[in-house]
C-alpha cells in the first residue's frame, strides 16, 4: 500500500463508507477495495481503488470527494468507473478504458470479482456474472 496524505484519507473514507456492507461472499465489503489498493502502483490509482465504489454504493457524491481535497485526476477516473445503470455494461467498460488509472483499477476489480474461491456457493447467477466479467477483462486487455 502506498501511504500518502490522500491515500490515508481515502482509506479512512473507504472504511467509513463501507463499514456496514457485506459482499457476495459474506465478507466485510471493505476488504475488496483494500485488496485492489494493494495492487496499485501510485498515489492516484491507490486512491481510486479505495474509492471506486463509494459514489455508486453510498450516499457520497463526486462533489463530496472534491470538497475533501481528492485530486481531480482521481475524481475523473472515479467518474468513469461509476457505472450508470442506463449504460450497457460493455459500453461502460469500453469508455473507461481510455483512462489508464480507471483501466488498471477496473482490471483489478474484475479479477477479484471473478475469483470463485471468494464465494461459499457458486450458483448460475455467479457463473453468468463471471462470464460477463471475463469478457470485460478480455476487452480491457485488448485495448493497451
Amino acid at each position: 500500500m502506498i501511504y500518502t496524505e490522500h491515500t490515508k484519507k481515502a482509506l479512512k473514507l473507504c472504511f467509513e463508507a463501507h463499514k456496514n456492507q457485506i459482499d457476495k461472499s459474506g465478507m466485510p465489503y471493505v476488504f475488496h477495495p483494500f485488496h485492489l489498493a494493494e495492487q496499485m502502483t501510485d498515489e492516484v490509482s491507490t486512491v481510486v481503488a479505495l474509492l471506486h465504489d463509494v459514489v455508486e454504493d453510498t450516499d457520497y457524491t463526486f462533489d463530496d470527494l472534491l470538497s475533501m481535497g481528492f485530486p481531480t485526476q482521481a475524481i475523473d477516473a472515479l467518474k468513469l468507473l461509476t457505472h450508470d445503470d442506463g449504460t450497457p455494461y460493455m459500453e461502460y467498460v469500453e469508455r473507461l478504458s481510455s483512462n489508464p488509472t480507471a483501466r488498471a483499477v477496473k482490471l483489478a476489480d474484475l479479477r477479484h470479482n471473478s475469483d470463485f474461491s471468494r464465494l461459499e456457493t457458486v450458483d448460475e447467477r455467479a457463473r453468468k456474472r463471471r462470464e460477463k466479467y471475463l469478457k470485460a477483462i478480455e476487452l480491457l486487455e485488448a485495448i493497451k
